[in-house]
């Protein structure tokens, strides 16, 4: 798989992140428009890799962000992890570090580096990013409202939250099209906080796409065994591929 570790200065450390680009024919359309891709809250793993070189395969060159960079390189089985005191204990330290503000200013500093680079468009990009990572592709969107033109949130948690950070008080600065896969059995993402979500949009006119998927929080991960569902992780490719091409142009 076609793949480059790129490592940028921040005022935390060096953020390293993954780039991936297309296998075959696709790989000599360059510049390659850039799709920041935000795991979920496993962290950097084979899986995030081969989901993100299927999208790149697509024909993109698609950035995978390690925002746990402040703890290192770590990542996490997310079938274990939260019934283990210390690797829970882990986890939630990690993903406090993980301030949706600082890896937007983190990701905002990725694509400049990005935009030095002759083989790739970075002035308007795309963002995906599943569980945690979902939330990040939309806080993103709201951050950096002029660079993003689309980002996909899937199975996002706390999305549309009455915290003072809640990515959806930024609707209003949104640019781009978003698109949310939502899991109807998922705690992270209520029926309130969709509600929320979607009035918070409607009033800012956002061009936005929310689809309710019959499945769990997590469904579209392969190795998060349990909620994997593989006829709605299909689906949600169908959707978010169709949704790129369309907003961002190859």
């Amino acid at each position: 798989m076609p793949v480059t570790e790129l490592d940028v200065q921040t005022p935390d450390g060096v953020l390293d992140a993954y780039l991936h680009t297309p296998d075959g024919a696709a790989a000599s359309a360059s510049p390659l428009p850039v799709v920041v891709f935000y795991p979920d809250a496993g962290g950097v793993r084979d899986t995030m890799h081969q989901m993100a070189q299927r999208l790149a395969d697509e024909g993109y060159a698609v950035a995978v962000v390690n925002y746990y960079y402040r703890q290192g390189k770590v990542s996490f089985d997310l079938n274990s992890t939260f019934a283990d005191p210390d690797a829970r204990t882990r986890i939630m330290a990690a993903l406090a570090g993980a301030d949706g503000a600082l890896v937007a200013r983190d990701t905002a500093l990725l694509l400049d580096a990005l935009a030095a680079r002759g083989d790739v468009r970075a002035d308007r990009v795309g963002a995906v990013g599943y569980c945690r990572g979902g939330n990040l592709a939309f806080t993103l969107a709201g951050a950096v409202p002029q660079r993003v033109a689309v980002a996909a949130s899937i199975h996002g948690g706390s999305i549309a939250t009455d915290a003072p950070n809640s990515p959806h008080l930024n609707a209003d600065q949104i640019q781009g099209a978003l698109y949310f896969a939502v899991a109807t059995d998922d705690p992270h993402c209520t029926l309130e906080q969709q509600e929320l979500l979607t009035t918070a949009l409607d009033k800012a006119g956002v061009r936005y796409e929310l689809d309710r998927y019959d499945a769990a929080h997590g469904f579209a991960v392969p190795d998060h065994t349990a909620p994997y569902d593989p006829a709605a992780a299909e689906l949600h490719w169908q959707r978010i591929t169709a949704l790129f091409a369309r907003e961002l142009p190859r």
